[in-house]
């Protein structure tokens, strides 16, 4: 994620979308930002935030900037407030409601060693303790109490949906090197 020779910012390979802007805040060109994660430490540890337009934009309205310089951000309630270099007064930061907020993923906090990101878990081959795989996972459900994987198995026709919980009852280890997760789960569950 390198500048090019304009000095003109570069989208980064490892972009994850964390939120959208839903307002402005303030007179002086705040924003405010709805996290798509409970716990929104991706929004606080990058100070670069990369931004695209939202889907179905009407023509004529000026493109927002590819990037956000943020000087300060801030939980208040279930969104975040933030400042940020290019945005001069509110009319500028009305213009970007709707934006998606994408950060490098290199950006994030580490994790603690049996704390993952869901990002690092889409796309992993989950096998069975009888190496029998099971699919990949297509993407996260939160239940509130605990995580479950949304499994799918393209090679069953049609394809066959599986849901696991993501607790230690049934998760036996999770290689992010190896690309796979594996679970105590059998083929007819």
């Amino acid at each position: 994620m390198s500048p090019t020779r304009d000095d003109e910012p570069v989208w980064p390979d490892d972009a994850v979308e964390v939120g959208r802007i839903i307002d402005a805040w303030g007179i002086k060109g705040g924003i405010k930002v709805l996290p798509f994660s409970s716990d929104p430490q991706a929004l606080f540890s990058s100070k670069r935030w990369y931004l695209r337009a939202p889907e179905g934009r009407p023509a004529g309205v000026a493109k927002p900037p590819l990037l956000l310089r943020v000087t300060s951000a801030r939980e208040q309630g279930d969104a975040i407030v933030a400042m940020a270099q290019d945005i001069g007064d509110r009319n500028a930061a009305e213009a970007l409601a709707g934006c998606r907020v994408f950060v490098s993923r290199a950006s994030f906090p580490s994790a603690d060693p049996d704390e993952f990101y869901w990002v690092d878990l889409i796309g992993l081959t989950v096998l069975n303790r009888a190496d029998e795989a099971l699919g990949t996972v297509a993407d996260l459900l939160d239940t509130g109490a605990h995580s479950v994987l949304r499994v799918v198995d393209q090679t069953a026709s049609p394809p066959l949906e599986r849901l696991i919980p993501f607790v230690a009852a049934y998760i036996d280890e999770v290689d992010l090197a190896g690309r796979r997760i594996r679970v105590d789960w059998g083929l007819d569950y």
